[in-house]
Parts: C-alpha cells; structure tokens; sequence
C-alpha cells in the first residue's frame, strides 16, 4: 500500500515539474513572436506567464519561470530574438523578464480565488502590473532614464496588446481548466 502512494506522488510530481518545464518552454517560444521596437521589443511572453500562473497555480506556475529565467540565464536562446545569457538578464529588460515569476505567482495565487472570466482578467493585471513595476524601476537603474521617459518606451507602447493578452489568457484558462484537469494533467 505505502508503495503504491508513493509512485503515485512521483508521477504526480513528474507530472508537475514537466507541465513546468512545457510552460517555460511554451514562453520561449511565445518570446520570440515579437515586434520589435527601439529599446523593449512586444511579444507575447505574458501570454505564456498568465496561462502558466493560471492554469499551474501560483507554485508551479513560477516555477516554469524559474525555469524559463535559468535556461535563458545559461545562455540558452530563450529570450526575446532567440537570445540568452547572463547579459540579457542583468541587461536593461531583464528585470520584466525577472518580473515573470513574480507575475504567474500573483496570477496563480489569485486565481484561484478569482474564477471568473473578470476574476481572471483582474489577476493578470494585476501580475502585469507587478512584472511593470520590477522591471521599469530595473530598467531606470541600468540606463539612468528617468520615470516618465521609462513609462514611455517600456510600459505606455505595451498596454493595449496586454489588455488582448489578458483577455485571450482569461478565456483559454477557462476553456482549458476543465479538459486538463479531466484528463489528469492539472
């Protein structure tokens, strides 16, 4: 009996850290459909962060962005423009990409309280703005810039694509919950 629970509890947490391992994946591909722009390129990484917070929870949910952070931190080609290592990270975007974790922690935590489309859409905001404010107030200490001009090239140009991100991450949380949970793999 005790070694039935125990395999039991190794494939759930197998199970676990590769959903982990798919979402930090998932973000890294989702990084490299961008837009590029002077100083902060838009992509779609906070797709990836809110389904990972959402749909993972707020443990597991950082956890694939540990993940994510540590292969592009070693160099791996995770980050946005297939780019990786130290540099990026202490670079002057790196601390948005810093600001993932805490964004799928705050989206997981949330929302699992907050159910609801709006619920979710709330919890992302919420993750988004906290991703902001880490890695504005980094961008501001690596290149000097003041905040007003800091809110102009890394947050005011990215708003309305976050508002679809957030809305297409809420509705695709809600449609998948179900199905995955179902099928064993939430």
């Amino acid at each position: 009996m005790e070694t039935t629970r125990t395999t039991t509890a190794g494939r759930s947490r197998t199970r676990q850290l590769l959903l982990c391992a798919l979402f930090a994946a998932l973000t890294a591909v989702c990084s490299q459909i961008q837009i590029p722009l002077p100083l902060v390129p838009i992509n779609l990484a906070l797709l990836a962060v809110h389904l990972a917070g959402g749909l993972l929870g707020a443990k597991n949910g950082a956890i694939s962005m540990v993940i994510y952070l540590l292969l592009g931190g070693i160099g791996a080609p995770v980050f946005a423009g297939l780019t990786g290592g130290p540099g990026i990270l202490f670079g002057k975007t790196g601390g948005y990409i810093i600001g993932y974790i805490a964004a799928a922690a705050i989206v997981g935590a949330l929302s699992g309280r907050l159910r609801s489309f709006w619920g979710l859409c709330l919890s992302m905001a919420i993750g988004v703005a906290a991703c902001y404010l880490f890695g504005t107030i980094w961008f501001m200490v690596v290149t000097g810039m003041d905040l007003w001009t800091s809110l102009l090239y890394c947050v005011f140009p990215f708003l309305p694509g976050d508002v679809i991100k957030i809305l297409l991450a809420a509705s695709l949380c809600r449609k998948l919950r179900g199905p995955l949970s179902r099928h064993g793999l939430l």
